[in-house]
C-alpha cells in the first residue's frame, strides 16, 4: 500500500483526550488525520514527526494519532503556535476503518504500519516487521472493539520502542 494521502475516517468512543505537540520542521511534511506520530529520539527528544517512512529504533516514542491534518515547511519555527499539532492520546479509544481484526482479537496489541494500516502486533514489546529501509512499526494500543467496519483501539501513549 501507498502512504496515507488523505485524512483517515476516524470514530471516537467516549471522551477524546488530546495533547498538542510541536512538529519538527527539518523537512517539509503533510500530516494527515489518523496518522501515527512519534518522537524520533535520534533526531530530537521533544519535536514530533509522522511515523511514515521513519526507521524506528529503541528509544523512539509513539505519542499519538493525528487528530487533524497539519502542514510543515522546512525551516518553519518549531516553537510558535503554527507548529502545534493536536494528537489523540491515551486513553482515547479511536476507531480506524479496518477489516484486519475480529472480536476474537479483542485485547490484543495493535500496531500501525507506515501506510496508516492497522496490524496485529507481534509477541513481546517490539514488532520486528521492517519498514521500507528498515526499522519497525509503532505499537499504538490494544483492540477494544470491532464494529461496523471499524477497529476501535484504546491508545497506549506514550509508548517507548524497546526490543525485548
Amino acid at each position: 500500500m501507498a502512504d496515507l494521502s488523505n485524512d483517515a475516517p476516524l470514530r471516537i468512543l467516549g471522551e477524546p483526550h488530546t495533547r498538542q505537540f510541536n512538529m519538527d520542521s527539518s523537512g517539509t511534511y503533510k500530516t494527515y488525520k489518523g496518522e501515527g506520530v512519534v518522537i524520533d529520539a535520534s533526531v530530537d527528544t521533544t519535536l514530533v514527526h509522522t511515523a511514515r517512512s521513519l526507521t524506528l529504533v529503541n528509544g523512539d516514542v509513539f505519542v499519538g494519532i493525528a487528530a487533524e491534518g497539519h502542514s510543515t515547511t522546512s525551516g518553519d519555527s518549531q516553537s510558535d503556535p503554527a507548529s502545534l499539532i493536536n494528537l489523540y492520546v491515551g486513553p482515547t479509544i479511536v476507531g480506524f476503518k479496518s477489516t484486519v481484526f475480529t472480536d476474537a482479537d479483542l485485547g490484543k496489541a495493535v500496531g500501525m504500519s507506515d501506510t496508516g494500516t492497522l496490524i496485529a502486533w507481534g509477541s513481546g514489546v517490539f514488532n520486528p516487521s521492517p519498514l521500507t529501509g528498515g526499522g519497525a512499526y509503532p505499537r499504538i494500543g490494544r483492540l477494544h472493539r470491532v464494529e461496523d467496519g471499524y477497529a476501535f483501539v484504546q491508545l497506549d501513549t506514550p509508548w517507548v520502542m524497546a526490543i525485548s
